[in-house]
């Protein structure tokens, strides 16, 4: 199924077919980017008055479709194979299937007293690399790993222990940077 274009007539049939049937609905592969183009064409246009209130609505309705069929197909998802899925959903599925097997090793580690793994994991999470863009003048800090960061000025981009991260998100001191921005 190759579209190259997308509107709101075809979104609305491909949200139907998806819930008209059990198993997940073939699509096509370049289907969300076809959707953002669209969406983003759409909020470049320009329009006056009624005409924009009238694409502002369309836009609010466009992404209750979408977020309607991204939910439908990730829980048939759930109860299936990655049959007919886009890559943008097994994106998603692949980062619950991976809290699900850290939950378990957290659980083996809890139930079968294996307080070492419990202590590494620990440690690895308080330390891991977090990528953050600084929003206010901070000094030197000691980190989590016991490494010393900074001084840091207004808009600096640093790698930082996710420990001092978040108390520093949590301050409103730095904005975490997401690789996909």
């Amino acid at each position: 199924m190759q579209e190259t274009e997308i509107d709101v007539n075809s979104l609305y049939a491909a949200l139907l077919r998806e819930t008209e049937n059990d198993t997940i609905q073939e699509v096509s592969p370049d289907l969300y980017i076809l959707i953002s183009n669209f969406i983003s064409k759409l909020k470049s246009e320009g329009y006056d008055g009624v005409e924009s209130k009238i694409k502002d609505t369309l836009i609010l309705i466009i992404t209750d479709i979408v977020s309607l069929f991204l939910k439908i197909r990730l829980e048939k998802a759930a109860n299936t194979t990655y049959t007919n899925l886009m890559n943008e959903e097994k994106f998603i599925l692949d980062a619950q299937a991976e809290m699900e097997e850290r939950k378990e090793t957290i659980l083996s580690g809890l139930l079968n007293g294996k307080s070492k793994l419990l202590e590494s994991i620990s440690q690895k999470h308080k330390t891991k690399p977090i990528v953050v863009r600084f929003l206010k003048e901070i000094d030197q800090i000691v980190g989590a790993d016991l490494e010393k960061y900074g001084p840091f000025k207004v808009e600096d981009i640093a790698t930082i222990p996710y420990e001092n991260a978040q108390a520093l998100i949590t301050k409103n001191a730095v904005a975490k940077i997401h690789w996909a921005d």
